[in-house]
């Protein structure tokens, strides 16, 4: 096993339990819920082996779809969204950017990595909810659901990536 595997591994097991155990419980207004796991699909690197990020994703979506009972709906917005990465990645990427490029705040910036994060963050709630209410009957609270979250589910990722960025950039001070 690789060191990037391990590493993979661990933060897959870190955020299933965050999500688990803390996040599941969090209700604002009744309509935001953080679904932090997402960013288990942003961190991948380029050209990444798709299959990988597939299998991983699904995995992903699997283990928070049997903690939160949501039968299926995490998997399938996990798997679209693994679809989806790798192609609008190399939007962001500049061309004679290495070959194991990783998205971050540090190597992006904020402008290009927010830019990065929202859509597929937006799109995976969109997804998320649609699947989870199977009905468009009510359909101002599915977009107020959708929104709201991934916007809680964007803070929360960009203030785990300021703090990463703070600590890269006092190590290399150091």
């Amino acid at each position: 096993m690789t060191i990037d595997s391990f590493r993979r591994l661990i933060l897959f097991v870190v955020l299933c339990m965050v999500q688990a155990l803390v996040l599941n419980r969090v209700h604002l207004f009744n309509y935001a819920i953080p679904l932090f796991y997402v960013y288990f699909v942003l961190s991948f690197p380029r050209n990444y082996p798709k299959w990988a990020l597939l299998l991983w994703c699904f995995a992903m979506g699997l283990v928070n779809d049997t903690f939160a009972n949501t039968a299926g709906v995490g998997c399938a917005s996990m798997t679209l969204i693994a679809v989806l990465q790798p192609y609008w990645l190399e939007l962001f990427v500049p061309r004679d950017a290495a070959e194991d490029f990783k998205p971050s705040l540090f190597s992006m910036g904020y402008g290009k990595y927010i830019a990065y994060a929202s859509p597929l963050l937006l799109l995976y709630c969109l997804v998320f909810f649609a699947l989870e209410a199977f009905t468009f009957f009510n359909w101002i609270q599915w977009i107020i659901g959708s929104v709201s979250s991934a916007a809680l589910t964007l803070v929360l990722i960009l203030t785990i990536e300021h703090f990463k960025k703070r600590q890269k950039v006092d190590s290399l001070n150091k």
